[in-house]
């Protein structure tokens, strides 16, 4: 019998949004009974830290990201994790591709459509947005993550 409950986070450099979407989940759920990580789907910030505003913007409100590293999602995830929540559209199409069955698809989901049910909306790319898209990227996924805090519980 499984004993935790296993959430993924999913961008596509695993460097700013979802390091701090790990970050959030992490401090708002028990880590008895949660396992919280993030991947990219790209594999090209592998072992990096994240990037030093999300570090920055994280820490400003009580989180400690900097000991997560990067690293790039392998098929074996979909298997593993029971909740698999991506950043935007075109991370979720590239998540979805790599699904094997109905099962691992069920799984996948954006993560603001947890508190923005049908609105089809996306976590912006925070670099184009300087310091504040990073605050904005933190604010976004703060409620995204409250929301999935309630569904789980």
């Amino acid at each position: 019998m499984k004993s935790q409950t296993s959430i993924l986070m999913v961008c596509l450099g695993n460097i700013c949004r979802s390091p701090l979407a790990e970050g959030l989940m992490r401090s708002k759920l028990n880590f008895t009974k949660f396992v919280v990580d993030s991947a990219g789907t790209s594999g090209g910030h592998k072992g990096e830290a994240p990037d030093k505003r999300s570090i920055e913007v994280a820490e400003k409100n009580g989180l400690d990201i900097c000991s997560q590293q990067s690293r790039k999602l392998l098929p074996e995830d979909l298997e593993k994790f029971d909740y698999i929540y991506v950043m935007d559209q075109s991370n979720l199409e590239d998540v979805q591709a790599m699904a094997t069955s109905d099962e691992q698809r069920q799984k996948i989901k954006k993560i603001l459509d947890v508190p923005f049910p049908g609105e089809n909306l996306d976590v912006p790319d925070p670099y184009y947005g300087g310091s504040q898209g990073f605050i904005n990227v933190y604010k976004m996924l703060d409620q995204a993550t409250d929301a999935i805090k309630e569904q789980l519980h």
